[in-house]
């Protein structure tokens, strides 16, 4: 079986935590503040903000604060949180 450097893939290069997504794709497009945005999904500002910089991970619960705003749907939220953990998971066993 050939198989591809985890580095050379280009699914490799494309997850991305999805906290860094909203805080850098949906929030400046909405005009959100961290606080205004936390204060409508009805979490506290420590909590999204550590979602939005990558020091926690989407939950079930987070995904469907997210759709109830209109910002995507749940499933895709989880697959893109999936999709990060996956890499970073074969990353991981890739340098032992």
């Amino acid at each position: 079986m050939i198989t591809t450097p985890i580095h050379e893939s280009p699914q490799a290069r494309s997850p991305t935590h999805p906290g860094l997504s909203l805080r850098d794709d949906l929030l400046p497009l909405l005009g959100l503040s961290v606080t205004e945005a936390a204060r409508q999904m009805q979490v506290s500002r420590i909590t999204l903000s550590r979602f939005i910089n990558g020091r926690s991970s989407m939950t079930v619960d987070m995904a469907l604060r997210l759709e109830g705003l209109g910002l995507g749907n749940a499933e895709d939220w989880l697959t893109q949180q999936v999709r990060y953990d996956l890499l970073l998971k074969r990353n991981e066993n890739h340098k032992t």
